[in-house]
This record gives C-alpha cells, structure tokens and sequence, in this order.
C-alpha cells in the first residue's frame, strides 16, 4: 500500500501505478465507507487530506451531486497530476498537511484516508485539519490496524523486511504505527476533537495474482528504486509461498485486511 505524504515523494509514473492498481485493489473499497461514516452530503465543503490520486476527493464529490465544493490536497505533484486527468471538475492543491492552505474553519468535513500515518508530525497534521474545520464540522480518518491483526499482510511484511531489510522497514511499518485506536484517540483529544464514531471493519484486498501484487506493492513505492534486481527476485519468490494460502480457485490473491475509521466533532 502506498503512501500518499510527506515521507513517500512518488513519481508521476508511480502515481499511474497506484491509480491503476492500489485504487482497485485496496482504497476503491474503503473510499464510500469513510465518505458515509463522516456524513457527507451535498451543499458541504469538503477537504481530502493526502488525496493521493483522489478516490476519496471523487467519492465525496459523486455523493454531493454537483452541490458544493470537494477539494483534495497533497505533498505529491505526481499524485495530483493523474487526480487532475481523471476529474478535472475537482480542485486540487499542492500543501503540506501541517500547514494547510486554508483559513480557520473553510471546510464542513475534513477527510483523510490511509494518509495520517505517513506524516512526520501526525498531531501537527490533524490539529491543522481540525483548524479548517468549522465549528461543530467533521474530522474523519481512515488508518490501518496493527500489524499483528493482519493475518495476509503480515507474512508477506515478513518475506519483504527479509529481503529488502531497513529500507522496507523504515517505508512499510508507517502503514500499521496508528492501529492503536487509544493512540488515534488521543491524536482527535489534542486537536480539540471529540470523537463520535470509531469503527474496525474487515476488508479484502484483492490482485490477479501474487506477482501482481508483489510488483504493485514493490513498484508502486519507493522501495522499488532501493534494491537490486536479486534482491527483487528472491523477494518475489519467496512472497509466493508465503501468500499461496490466500489464493482463489482461478489464481487470484486476495488478503483480508483491517481498518479503523475514525471520525470526529470539532
């Protein structure tokens, strides 16, 4: 899974793999559930914080029918530039989620998927979307849980740190560092947000195959520019056997996966 933030600067050609293959794969299916979990309706203003590519920018727009205003931000001009292609009609702007480019309480929802965990300074980030936020506004956020709720992701972790060592670990543990819904919690609590709904799901993440998602995992981030064409290939091998048990009847791979959505009351 890729990150979408300050410490993961991807190229444009990264990005196209991600809306490619991350966005079906994993994000497409948790997109409406944290748009609906933060009541998103139309006539609102409505942020996306670390949109990436803009799945969730685009959710929230297709919900609100044309009424009212979605923008989506991130570090990433990669990123934003496939956002821009796909949905022209949504604006999108290059920012730092520690200091966002907003006066004090623009936006009725502020949104943030798979992104918080990313940030060097997460409660800098979620005090900054709590800023924007106008009073009695909503600060929603969709982080992964901890690893060792994973039952798919984590073998396959395992077979990467293996082999791609420091490099893998320093990129990859971001993704599970706020599965602790107390650590969330607190976050909302300094940044002056009373939170009114924290829901785990259960989700899949599904690929055509262990290769595909091996390369889409390796490729789609920056991992993929730190090692070696041999250390690829073991990693790729070895990911194989570890994922063969999350295999279907026609060759797919599909991993379950689990989330918290977070969402707040300024």
């Amino acid at each position: 899974m890729a990150g979408t933030a300050e410490t993961f600067q991807l190229s444009l050609e990264a990005a196209e793999v991600y809306e490619s293959r991350f966005v079906p794969a994993i994000f497409g299916e948790w997109a409406p559930h944290l748009v609906q979990a933060a009541g998103v309706a139309p006539g609102q203003a409505v942020l996306d914080v670390g949109c990436g590519t803009g799945v969730v920018a685009r959710e929230a727009a297709d919900r609100m029918g044309g009424r009212g205003r979605v923008v989506g931000l991130d570090l990433n001009q990669g990123m934003l530039t496939v956002a821009g292609r796909l949905r022209p009609d949504i604006e999108w702007r290059r920012g730092d989620a520690a200091e966002l480019p907003f006066e004090a309480g623009s936006f009725d929802v502020v949104l943030c998927q798979s992104a918080l965990m990313f940030f060097p300074d997460r409660a800098r980030a979620l005090r900054e979307m709590a800023r924007v936020a106008a009073d009695g506004g909503t600060v929603a956020v969709q982080v992964w849980d901890r690893l060792e709720a994973q039952a798919g992701y984590g073998p396959f972790f395992e077979v990467v740190v293996r082999h791609a060592g420091e490099e893998a670990m320093d990129l990859w543990s971001s993704y599970w560092a706020l599965g602790d819904l107390e650590l969330v919690s607190a976050l909302f609590e300094a940044a002056g947000l009373r939170i009114t709904a924290a829901v785990t799901r259960a989700g899949a993440v599904r690929f055509a195959s262990a290769d595909d998602l091996v390369r889409t995992e390796v490729e789609g981030t920056p991992l993929a520019e730190r090692i070696g064409a041999e250390v690829y290939r073991r990693l790729l091998e070895d990911a194989r056997a570890a994922l063969r048990r999350f295999a279907t009847d026609d060759g797919r791979v599909e991993l379950p996966i689990q989330g918290h959505l977070v969402v707040g009351r300024k």
